[in-house]
């Protein structure tokens, strides 16, 4: 049986406080191939990385965190990647938990993988502002009832993919902004892969990255106008190709 190669992206921005520990954090023998994309930090991201022997693609100019990814998942892919795990290096999430992830992937079962926030009950203990975890809560029932998925959380940042699934959805196409992660969701959804969840505690401390009161609005928004596009695709009224172009929904 062919050994599948696991590689980790970082999108990075201004992670030069946290990437040591969340390098550190990873599980040995679970990465064949660890490549951070830095979006033009103004830290020390690039020269760190590369001391730490990471291999390092930096951005001309700031593409936003969507756009980060992107480039993040393109290179995985050139790398020959069979499973890409994506961890943020500020060390909000747990990178211990690449292993398992990877794994659920391996037996074939899943096609993408999330660490949530949510399942774990411990969000609010761990320091999420309180209007965070509600807007979370509110967002994921109302995406819930419009894809009809029982997701436990749209919104985390630690995420799984077979190379199956990066090479079938059009995420080049997609914003390079934060709404880019549910953008990816309804995608795989519309492509009828699987998902799974697994329990992420996160931690919430000043190096952490997070978006104002104001982008998270404009985030949520965002999810409720693409799960919206995937309600009406559901019900035959409106396929948006973004979502369903290519996809089973689109064969009838």
């Amino acid at each position: 049986m062919k050994k599948l190669k696991v590689v980790i992206v970082l999108p990075a921005y201004n992670a030069e406080q946290t990437l040591q520990k969340t390098i550190n954090a990873i599980p040995e023998d679970y990465a064949d191939e660890i490549i951070l994309v830095d979006d033009r930090s103004k830290d020390n991201t690039v020269k760190l990385a590369k001391k730490i022997k990471l291999k390092v693609f930096v951005h001309e100019k700031n593409l936003g965190y969507g756009g980060n990814q992107k480039t993040c998942y393109d290179q995985a892919l050139k790398a020959g990647a069979d499973i890409v795990v994506m961890v943020h290096p500020d060390y909000q999430y747990s990178p211990e938990l690449v292993a398992p992830m990877v794994e659920m992937i391996k037996t074939g079962l899943y096609d993408c993988v999330l660490g949530s926030r949510i399942l774990s009950g411990d969000s609010l203990r761990a320091g999420m502002p309180l209007y965070k975890y509600v807007f979370n809560r509110m967002l994921t029932f109302v995406e819930n009832v419009m894809t009809g998925a029982k997701l436990s959380e749209y919104h985390t940042g630690l995420r799984a993919y077979s190379k199956k699934v990066l090479t079938t959805i059009p995420y080049k196409k997609n914003s390079d902004d934060f709404i880019f992660d549910n953008q990816v969701l309804v995608q795989i959804m519309a492509h009828k892969f699987r998902i799974g969840e697994l329990s992420c505690p996160t931690k919430y401390f000043a190096e952490a990255s997070s978006i104002n009161f104001s982008r998270s609005m404009t985030y949520g928004f965002g999810c409720l106008y693409w799960g919206f596009m995937f309600y009406l695709g559901r019900m035959n009224i409106y396929r948006h190709p973004l979502i369903f172009s290519g996809s089973p929904f689109s064969r009838g």
